[in-house]
C-alpha cells in the first residue's frame, strides 16, 4: 500500500459520519462528536446524507452560492424546493410538489424555499395600484467585539411570497463575527458579494419605483408599500431612507388579530411535527442514559470505534418536534 492510500484511509477514519468534517487525529474527531450532538433529528441531505444544523444550512448545501455540485445537480432534477425532500424520479417530485405547494403551510415554508441568489428588481410594472413587498435582513457583526450590526444578507419578496431580490451583502467595514450559528453566513459568501452601497441604491430605487422621495404620497402613486418586522433597524443598517407613510412595521394593519399569529405558528409547527425520523429510546443528550456516551473516561474505547459507530451513540441536544407525534398520532 502506498503513502497516498494510507493517507486516504486515515482521512476517512477521521471524518465525521454526520457533517463530513475531517480531522488530523482521531482524538479530535472524538472531541468533535462530544460537543456536536449530531443525531437523526438534524436536517439531512437526501443525496449525500450530510447532516446540517438547520434547514437554512441544508438549503445552502443544495442551492446556495457554493453548493455541493453533485447534490445541486440531482436536487434540481428530483428535489422538492419547498420541503427539500429528494424523490426517485422527476415525476414523483412533480406530484409531491403540487401537493406540498398547495398545503396549508406552503406560505410559511415557501418564504424560505429556493433561496438561490436572485435579482428581479425593476422599476415600473403593475397597474392595480402600489405593489406590496416585504424585506428582511440577516446581520453579521462588526467592530472590535463583533457587536455592531452589519447587513450580510437581504431578501425581498412579493405578495405571493415569490423572491424578488436575494443577495449576500459585502459590508463597508470588516466583519469580525459572522454569527454563523444564526446567520448561516461564512466568510467566502461575502468575499465577492454585492457591495452594500450598490444594494442600498438598488433597493431604494426599487421601492420609490420612479418617484422622487419628496413627492411620495401616503395614498396613490407608484411607490411600493414596504412590509416587515423591525424594519427601522433593517433600513438603518442598509442606510436606506424611505417615507414612513409607505412602511408597515407589522404585516397586519389597523387592529391586530392574534388569530393570524396563531395560525402562522400552528402551520409551521404542524409541518415540523410531521417529519419522520428514526425513533430513539433516549432522544436527548441530557437524558441520564446518554450522559456518559462521550465521557472522557471512555476515550480509548471511543477511539477504537468507526465514525459510524460514534454517530450511532450521539444524541440531539434539543427536543425535535417530530417526537410529539409519538404522543399525538
Amino acid at each position: 500500500m502506498d503513502f497516498r492510500s494510507i493517507e486516504s484511509t486515515e482521512t476517512h477514519r477521521n471524518k465525521c459520519a454526520a457533517c463530513f468534517r475531517q480531522f488530523n487525529k482521531l482524538e479530535h474527531l472524538v472531541e468533535h462528536m462530544r460537543i456536536s450532538f449530531h443525531s437523526v433529528h438534524e436536517p439531512t441531505c437526501g443525496i449525500c446524507r450530510k447532516h446540517c444544523r438547520s434547514f437554512e444550512s441544508l438549503r445552502e448545501h443544495l442551492i446556495g452560492p457554493l453548493p455541493k455540485q453533485e447534490c445541486r445537480d440531482i436536487f434540481a432534477y428530483r428535489g422538492c424546493k419547498f420541503c427539500l425532500k429528494v424523490f426517485d424520479s422527476p415525476n414523483s417530485r412533480r406530484i409531491h410538489q403540487e401537493k406540498c405547494h398547495q398545503s396549508g403551510d406552503a406560505g410559511i415554508i415557501g418564504r424560505f424555499s429556493n433561496l438561490g441568489l436572485r435579482d428581479n428588481l425593476a422599476i415600473g410594472g403593475g397597474t392595480r395600484g402600489p405593489q406590496v413587498v416585504a424585506l428582511a435582513c440577516k446581520m453579521v457583526g462588526g467592530g472590535s467585539d463583533g457587536s455592531l450590526d452589519l447587513c450580510g444578507r437581504v431578501c425581498l419578496i412579493d405578495e405571493h411570497e415569490n423572491i424578488i431580490f436575494h443577495s449576500y451583502v459585502k459590508p463597508p467595514i470588516p466583519v469580525t463575527n459572522y454569527r454563523y450559528e444564526t446567520t448561516g453566513i461564512r466568510p467566502e459568501y461575502l468575499r465577492d458579494a454585492m457591495p452594500m452601497r450598490q444594494v442600498q441604491r438598488r433597493i431604494q430605487d426599487f421601492l420609490c419605483n420612479g418617484e422622487p422621495m419628496w413627492t411620495i404620497r401616503p395614498r396613490g402613486g407608484k411607490a411600493r408599500i414596504l412590509v416587515g418586522h423591525g424594519l427601522d433597524h433593517d433600513l438603518e443598517c442598509l442606510q436606506i431612507e424611505y417615507r414612513a407613510e409607505k412602511i408597515r412595521y407589522d404585516i397586519q394593519t389597523g387592529i391586530q388579530d392574534p388569530y393570524e399569529d396563531c395560525v402562522a405558528t400552528m402551520r409551521l409547527y404542524m409541518r415540523m411535527r410531521s417529519q419522520v425520523h428514526k425513533i430513539q429510546d433516549y432522544p436527548l443528550a441530557s437524558d441520564p442514559q446518554n450522559r456518559n456516551n462521550f465521557a472522557s473516561w471512555r476515550q480509548t474505547e471511543l477511539e477504537r470505534m468507526t465514525p459510524e459507530q460514534m454517530l450511532e451513540l450521539s444524541r440531539s441536544d434539543y427536543y425535535c418536534w417530530c417526537l410529539d407525534s409519538l404522543y399525538n398520532p
